[in-house]
């Protein structure tokens, strides 16, 4: 390592300690986050199969939803399909909270089922009340996938961000201490040995 990478500070015994005290901790420091962005990159795979499985099934919802859609249109029309739809009840209540997970927040998402009233006016299609409850599992799927994605996002944001610093520390800061702690050493060896050898001559001029 160069002059230039080493730590400018005083070459003495107490900075010396000093420094080998803080590359202790940045030692403890290393090692914790080194843990952390295993349990990280664990999650991560974990959530990446639930993400993957997750995308399918609301895919395979969605494509569910709009074959009844296209039913309930060819057998109602467009205007008395929106007419129908105009002030119909809510079937699905959604609610958000945050959570959190190695330190990582996101939204939890939790849906619940409202009861759904099945629409009895005139002009209206058996199709369109199975439409209804399509859409309203595909929004339920989708609240999910939402979740696991904001969470899977976030997550690897976290397992990038640890990544970086365990690299930082083991590449760069840490060394850098050591280098430098070694340099102090080899100054304060060299000084013991000037002393050493000017007690000496003065000895023989006795």
């Amino acid at each position: 390592m160069t002059q230039q990478q080493l730590i400018k500070v005083p070459p003495t015994k107490n900075t010396l300690l000093e420094m080998k005290k803080q590359v202790r901790f940045l030692e403890d420091g290393h090692a914790l986050l080194e843990r952390k962005r295993e349990l990280l990159t664990r999650l991560v795979y974990e959530r990446v199969g639930e993400y993957q499985k997750l995308r399918q099934e609301t895919h395979a919802s969605i494509k569910a939803a709009y074959h009844w859609l296209g039913i309930a249109h060819l057998r109602m029309g467009s205007r008395a399909l929106q007419q129908t739809a105009l002030g119909i009840a809510p079937t699905l209540q959604i609610n958000i909270i945050p959570k959190r997970s190695m330190g990582v927040e996101y939204p939890a998402i939790s849906t619940e089922l409202l009861t759904m009233e099945p629409v009895g006016l005139l002009g209206t299609d058996t199709s369109f009340d199975e439409t209804r409850k399509e859409l309203t599992e595909t929004a339920q799927m989708l609240t999910r996938l939402g979740e696991s994605e904001m969470a899977l996002s976030r997550l690897m944001a976290e397992q990038r961000k640890a990544q970086k610093r365990v690299n930082a520390l083991k590449y760069n800061i840490i060394p850098r201490y050591r280098a430098t702690i070694r340099y102090i050493e080899s100054v304060l060896e060299e000084e013991e040995r000037n002393v050493l050898f000017q007690i000496k001559l003065l000895r023989e001029q006795q």
